[in-house]
């Protein structure tokens, strides 16, 4: 079942903030929390986790019906990307090297930032490029 387009890119903006915040701080408590909602996003699919729960029952009943959908699939496997550079983050921000932590959560807002501003999911493009290559592959 497609879901809300509107939803992912919401989760994007709040994803950028939360992670300009961890990388301004060097928190590695905020890092954690962002590292555990992608966590939720990559296992339960973008809708489960908690931003998506956010969009669900606070922002999408003030918005008008979509009008645009997509397939989940993508947008969860990029959360799955995102929670693997916030878990090298992570590791750098708590057990060094420090530019490890700055690198991987530098990155992952990067990306973040992009689908939050400009609509372009790095994480939802590397899915589609990944499985147009396992199908020539097949």
């Amino acid at each position: 079942m497609d879901i809300d387009a509107r939803g992912p890119r919401f989760g994007a903006a709040v994803t950028t903030v939360v992670l300009a915040v961890a990388l301004i701080t060097r928190s590695p408590w905020i890092l954690a929390w962002q590292t555990l909602a992608f966590a939720f996003g990559a296992a339960c699919g973008v809708g489960r986790s908690p931003y998506g729960l956010l969009f669900r029952t606070v922002v999408r009943p003030r918005l008008a019906p979509p009008t645009a959908f997509e397939a989940p699939e993508p947008p969860r496997f990029a959360q799955a990307v995102g929670l693997v550079f916030a878990g090298l983050g992570l590791a750098g921000f708590t057990v060094g090297p420090e530019w490890l932590g700055l690198a991987a959560t530098g990155l992952a807002l990067a990306a973040a930032f992009l689908n939050a501003a400009f609509g372009y999911c790095l994480g939802c493009e590397m899915f589609l490029l990944l499985r147009r290559l396992t199908v020539r592959a097949e």
